[in-house]
């Protein structure tokens, strides 16, 4: 049994996904038994985003607002971040990146690019004030063409009007979304991923705290290799450089125990804060230890090299 909600269905009765298609289509189209919230207020999205009323088991017609996530304004920290992310995009790319403080930072920085275009995961309110200053056009993608592509979208209710009927938003299913050989035929393309930490060797860590399950795994990996196979592609890993008000560094020498790696030392090209840009790829490790040593917080540079000597990293 599969529960969706769904936007009333147009006149051949075909009902859209609305704002969530990535995994809500393929459960549906797994499902022997498929009951429908049918809601006057879900934005009918277009793309890969349909179904027809004839495979809905039961329809509970409804008429109540989404669930809005409004966007804030990026503080000091995340703007500092995103100016040196902003660097590493270049006209033409095109951005995979998620909503929160950081990038709402890099969007923030991204205001003087040109023909920039979009396929994420999900995005937010962010990208339409870049499509209304003619900054995310979509028209030197490689593939998908005019088109920003995603999955799923979170945000306000001008997000949600944004993308109501409006052709230069394609949806699709998650597995296709995020399938990396898909991702890499964007030539340019830039993932922008962010970090609970990142060891001196390169290991990132996004999903848990220790042995805490801190969050799920997400498309991170997936948008990393995407991105590394692309034509002229960067991986971004962005995180501020301390945790819990400056008390801790997010750049450690070694993964809490339990730590879940979600990238690999291997997958990572780049890692950002806000003292800098660390490239790891194809460095010795030595390189690797100096370079993130040298965007970590200064409080812990100290330490972080002392721990580096005894692990014998440097």
């Amino acid at each position: 049994m599969t529960l969706v909600h769904l936007s009333p269905p147009d006149e051949h009765g075909f009902c859209s996904y609305g704002v969530e298609v990535g995994l809500t289509k393929p459960a549906a189209e797994s499902s022997s038994m498929i009951i429908a919230q049918v809601n006057q207020r879900m934005p009918r999205t277009l793309g890969d985003s349909f179904i027809h009323v004839s495979k809905l088991t039961h329809v509970v017609p409804v008429d109540y607002p989404l669930l809005e996530l409004p966007q804030g304004e990026p503080g000091e920290l995340e703007k500092a971040i995103g100016a040196h992310v902003a660097e590493l995009i270049s006209d033409g790319a095109t951005l995979q990146l998620g909503i929160g403080a950081i990038p709402d930072g890099v969007l923030y920085y991204l205001r003087d690019k040109r023909d920039l275009g979009i396929h994420t995961e999900l995005f937010s309110d962010g990208v339409i004030d870049l499509v209304e200053r003619g900054v995310v056009t979509n028209e030197r993608k490689t593939l998908h063409r005019g088109k920003i592509v995603c999955g799923m979208i979170l945000g306000s209710q001008r997000l949600y009007d944004f993308v109501h009927d409006n052709a230069m938003v394609e949806f699709h299913p998650q597995d296709y979304v995020n399938d990396p050989f898909i991702i890499a035929k964007n030539d340019n393309m830039i993932s922008i991923n962010s970090a609970i930490e990142v060891d001196l060797t390169g290991q990132v860590c996004a999903d848990s705290i220790g042995h805490r399950l801190y969050s799920g795994v997400g498309g991170q990996l997936d948008f990393v290799r995407g991105a590394a196979r692309s034509k002229g592609g960067k991986p971004i890993i962005a995180l501020p450089s301390t945790a819990k008000g400056g008390a801790i560094s997010r750049i450690v020498a070694e993964l809490k125990p339990g730590a879940g790696v979600v990238t690999t030392r291997n997958d990572v090209h780049y890692v950002v804060t806000e003292y800098g840009v660390a490239e790891l790829y194809g460095k010795t490790l030595r390189q690797r230890v100096e370079s993130l040593i040298a965007i970590a917080h200064p409080d812990f540079r100290g330490e972080l090299r002392r721990k580096a000597r005894e692990l014998r990293y440097i």
